[in-house]
């Protein structure tokens, strides 16, 4: 039997709100090695060095107010619930013959005919959570660890102390960007400081700032290949308008009723709106537009499954 990875999310449980602890820890360490040690002080020096201080100094902050505001975005923004007794439209007409309405989708606790009309544009199966005891809309999965489905769930991230759905999608992709212009940024700028730490060149500083350089260095090279990876993985998951666990359980079949081609998937998650692309917010022009960024409904491939008349 196959091993499921997202079960392991269940054992991180007890991790809960360290992981934010974490992320402070190394912001504060970064900054001290970066601000307070090395460049900070450079200021002072006058010439070449004053120029590539303010530079750095610049940049390091601009991108540590970004991956913040990322950051507690993600942790902060719900990724989006089913409402209580969502349910999917129903034609009166038909409500009798509908495989969903007598199939094993209903249980004996639940009447559909009760259940509020709620459109469903994609005409895609609908699915009942037996842990919910409800309904769920197309791209819904149920988090073990949040005990309640998430809409167009990716996946539960310890990291954020939170699911990353269809709300703050969006916000974990800057996260992840931004994390690797810093990390990134960080690296290149110690990168002397380490280089002569190895070479016996004459390094100034108390042997405690030292090791903290070092140590900065060492967690941010770190930190930036892995973020890498990952926002390579997500950025390929964007491209086919997929989420992890999608990609997961189905392969990305190339018949993926949902993949719109690379520039309509990409506006599924980021918006149309270029002045929103890279801070974690959407315009109320985009909100009102794209149904995909309420987490519903989603455009399917004409294609695939042209439009049928009711």
């Amino acid at each position: 039997m196959a091993w499921n990875v997202f079960k392991f999310c269940t054992a991180l449980r007890a991790l809960g709100s360290i992981m934010i602890v974490v992320v402070i820890g190394i912001v504060g360490v970064s900054y001290y090695s970066v601000v307070i040690a090395i460049y900070g002080p450079a200021l002072l020096h006058g010439g070449t060095d004053t120029f590539v201080s303010l530079v750095v100094l610049f940049f390091f902050h601009f991108l540590l107010v970004m991956l913040l505001w990322s950051y507690s975005s993600v942790v902060l923004t719900d990724p989006g619930g089913v409402p209580p007794n969502w349910g999917p439209l129903r034609d009166e007409e038909i409500a009798d013959t509908d495989p969903l309405m007598v199939s094993g989708y209903g249980t004996p606790d639940l009447d559909v005919n009760q259940l509020p009309v709620v459109s469903d544009t994609t005409n895609q199966e609908i699915r009942f959570c037996r842990k919910c005891s409800q309904f769920k809309p197309p791209r819904t999965h149920h988090c073990s660890v949040c005990k309640r489905c998430i809409l167009k769930m990716d996946h539960h991230c310890v990291w954020v102390v939170n699911c990353v759905g269809a709300l703050n999608y969006k916000y974990f992709l800057l996260f992840l960007f931004y994390t690797f212009l810093e990390t990134t940024l960080v690296s290149l700028s110690l990168l002397r400081i380490f280089v002569a730490f190895f070479a016996d060149g004459e390094i100034s500083g108390t042997p405690g700032a030292i090791a903290a350089i070092f140590i900065t260095f060492v967690l941010n090279i770190a930190f930036a290949l892995s973020v890498m990876g990952f926002l390579i993985m997500h950025i390929s998951l964007v491209a086919a308008n997929t989420t992890t666990i999608e990609a997961y359980e189905k392969k990305l079949d190339p018949k993926w009723c949902y993949d719109l081609g690379w520039k309509k998937n990409f506006e599924q998650v980021f918006g149309n709106d270029k002045k929103f692309w890279f801070i974690p917010a959407y315009s109320k022009e985009d909100m009102r537009r794209i149904p995909a960024l309420q987490g519903f409904e989603y455009p399917i491939r004409p294609d695939l499954y042209p439009l049928q008349e009711l």
